[in-house]
């Protein structure tokens, strides 16, 4: 395995990427772009060339708003409605607003995008409202696509660079990173005028149902390190009770996609192979409506494919089996499961945050800046709700060229030295010790409990347990974690992610005493919404030391959406005839 080598270097840039997934690349990209005289530094913990949610490609784009099928008023409002209401549209505007050139632009780097007879491209209806859904039949090329990029600009790329905490100036702007390597266990401080954050989903989070610790349905490397390092920088995360929760194939680690065989007819079924939702398109309602069939006389619940043509389904097969996860077709393949006879058994997925599929992350405005100067966030970490890929492209866009601009105009700040020496200490301390918990023992500990007590239907007391079981595993992370090698510390270092998650959802959750969000927020101590108390967004962040939670109101709308369109998401159960 990796030796330790003792080391500690300093380099300087304008601004630095951390996460080179889908939003790092882009906000690199973007930047460099800007401005060619900038120095641009992107740091990832793997290799940007496979890394990310990412990695293995994308079957498609969720949220396309392109000309002819939707107007950015129109994915507005849907995203509002979507997110029961609590929404600041700014963002999602700007979204809307900037993601169709941003389609034309990966469609240059050679990602193709379905296209119809006419050659415009050809978008499926998913959504409740709107047409947003446009497949990717190379989507396996995107990281490939991204890397010439990102060489052909000549960007700096430091791989197998693992970030652990920012940097902030005396005046509390954002100072740069500190990071250490993944196989070498150096140090490395990263001086920049701005950084942007794009790492990811904590995807690490809940516990899956098999068991196994990187058997989750988000990419497992997300472990949830940039809303830790968010939090200890001080910068504000929004709405963090409002999980992620997805259904996925059962004992798989990946999702059904009804979204994808959708528009080829497939749909959400009972063991009766009645549907019972009317939209397949992600919701905490529509994840509501899948527990309450999963706990009835009707459970389990199924992906239905049976009733299609052979052709069909060898069509969705091509899909769903060759570009995003190779892997889901020798599962089926090794359970004997074929579409064309039986229906695909679905389950309820691990909590996360992801704003990809949610809304929780770094709170973030519609340049994509965080509460911290100089500190950009974007991707499924950052606070734009339902982004999914498109979202992360698009908005690393956004937060690339407005980083890019500030830092021509920003002196390099200064940062604390003693500062760095304490995190060098809390971070090596787990290879100080000669015996301990290994790192993935403690993860699977503290994951466990985050599935005993944190997960939806919420109930007080039990979530007040789990924060003092989740305190005691803290004690044993600080005193008893030991790293035997470099991968082993990356092990320990995303295992205190995880455990800060944790915290902040335990948190966050008690604090909104209300229901909303469907599943995602089902409060049994509090089983109403309560729009008068608490139609706003609650903010969560670091006070001399302490965990405090906020609320923060929605800003008016771009686009004004009725009272009775707001609940439109509450009438998706599919109504029985008379």
């Amino acid at each position: 395995m990796d030796n330790f080598v003792e080391g500690l270097s300093e380099v300087a840039c304008d601004v630095l990427v951390i996460g080179g997934g889908t939003a790092g690349p882009m906000a690199a990209l973007k930047a460099k772009q800007r401005n060619p005289n900038l120095n641009v530094i992107l740091l990832e913990k793997a290799n940007v060339k496979r890394s990310g949610a990412i990695s293995m490609g994308m079957d498609g784009l969720n949220n396309a708003v392109v000309p002819g099928y939707a107007t950015p008023e129109q994915y507005t409002k849907e995203i509002t409605i979507a997110n029961d209401g609590i929404v600041d549209q700014a963002p999602v505007y700007k979204y809307a607003s900037r993601c169709y050139e941003i389609i034309e632009e990966l469609d240059r780097f050679g990602i193709r995008f379905q296209k119809n007879a006419n050659g415009d491209f050809d978008l499926k209806k998913v959504h409740h409202l709107g047409t947003y859904v446009l497949p990717m039949p190379n989507g396996d090329t995107v990281k490939k696509a991204l890397y010439r990029q990102l060489r052909r600009e000549r960007i700096l790329i430091s791989n197998r660079y693992m970030a652990t905490r920012l940097l902030t100036a005396k005046d509390g702007r954002i100072a740069g990173a500190i990071a250490v390597n993944t196989r070498s266990a150096e140090f490395l401080v990263l001086r920049a005028k701005t950084v942007i954050l794009c790492m990811g989903a904590a995807g690490r989070l809940g516990l899956p149902h098999s068991g196994y610790l990187f058997g989750t349905y988000e990419n497992p490397t997300n472990s949830g390190d940039g809303y830790a390092m968010a939090y200890h920088a001080g910068a504000a995360l929004a709405n963090l009770e409002c999980y992620q929760i997805n259904p996925l194939i059962k004992d798989y680690n990946g999702p059904a996609c009804a979204y994808v065989a959708g528009p080829f007819g497939a749909y959400t079924a009972n063991s009766e192979g009645n549907r019972f939702i009317e939209s397949d398109y992600w919701s905490g309602q529509m994840m509501q409506e899948f527990y309450n069939e999963l706990q009835s006389g009707k459970g389990p619940v199924f992906l239905k494919l049976n009733h299609l043509h052979h052709d069909t389904v060898g069509e969705i097969e091509q899909i769903l089996h060759k570009v995003e996860r190779p892997s889901r077709g020798r599962f089926h393949e090794a359970r004997g499961t074929d579409y064309r006879e039986k229906m695909i058994e679905m389950h309820i997925s691990e909590i996360g945050f992801c704003s990809g599929h949610s809304a929780s992350g770094v709170f973030v405005d519609e340049f994509a800046r965080t509460t911290v100067e100089g500190l950009y966030a974007a991707g499924d970490m950052a606070n734009v709700p339902h982004n999914y890929m498109l979202g992360a492209f698009t908005n690393g866009a956004v937060a690339g060229e407005h980083a890019a601009d500030v830092a021509a105009e920003t002196e390099l700040p200064d940062y604390d030295p003693e500062f760095v020496a304490r995190e060098r200490e809390r971070v090596l301390a787990p290879t100080r010790r000669d015996d301990g918990i290994p790192p993935n023992q403690l993860e699977y500990k503290a994951r466990r409990l985050v599935n005993d007590y944190l997960q939806p239907p919420k109930v007080t007391a039990k979530m007040r347990i789990g924060q003092q079981r989740l305190s005691e595993v803290r004690d044993d992370l600080e005193t008893a974690l030991v790293a035997r090698d470099a991968h082993e510390l990356m092990r320990a270092l995303e295992v205190s992610s995880i455990l800060d998650c944790a915290d902040m959802a335990a948190h966050a959750s008690l604090f909104r005493t209300e229901s909303r969000w469907g599943l995602y927020h089902n409060r049994v101590d509090y089983p109403d919404k309560d729009d008068d108390n608490w139609f706003c967004h609650t903010l969560l962040r670091k006070i001399d030391g302490r965990m405090v939670s906020e609320k923060r109101k929605v800003e008016p709308y771009v686009v004004p959406i009725e009272t009775e369109e707001r609940t439109a998401y509450d009438r998706l159960r599919v109504q029985k005839q008379a």
